[in-house]
């Protein structure tokens, strides 16, 4: 699944032509860049809503390729983390410029490193926008000391 167009059909592709919502399964998967930036460990003040992003990751997320070594019952097992869904996509302001859920949402396009695109997520990793590249890992953090790590506001 390559995100050039069909030349010969004129037909866009899937993240051009169809909403979020009417996306298949796989569509929706593929649409995933995989950069992990979603599973950072997050903050949320209970007095003004305000969001922080941390340095931490989630202890479940692989560093060494952003992957969710737990993905299938990821959120049986964190109770933290969440489905994203096409109607989520909207609430969650945390989601990084660089999401592809959310580049689409708003009406931009995806990046010229997502995997659609240039078919592998090395040049992803080429551009720096991988939990990889300035992530440390969840394992050995207690979440009350998760506000040493804060690295942004949303």
């Amino acid at each position: 699944m390559t995100g050039k167009k069909n030349e010969s059909d004129g037909n866009a592709p899937f993240w051009e032509s169809a909403p979020l919502s009417r996306m298949t399964r796989k569509q929706w998967e593929s649409l995933c860049d995989g950069c992990g930036l979603c599973c950072m460990e997050k903050l949320e003040d209970a007095e003004t809503g305000a969001i922080y992003v941390t340095s931490v990751a989630c202890q479940y997320l692989d560093l060494s390729n952003s992957r969710c070594r737990v993905y299938e019952t990821r959120t049986y097992i964190n109770d933290v983390c969440i489905e994203l869904t096409p109607e989520a996509v909207a609430k969650y302001r945390w989601l990084p410029e660089t999401c592809a859920y959310r580049r689409v949402l708003e009406g931009r396009p995806l990046p010229e490193w997502h995997p659609l695109l240039c078919g592998s997520a090395k040049m992803m990793k080429k551009a720096g926008v991988t939990a990889c590249d300035q992530a440390i890992s969840g394992e050995s953090i207690h979440p009350d000391d998760l506000h040493h790590f804060i690295e942004y506001e949303v």
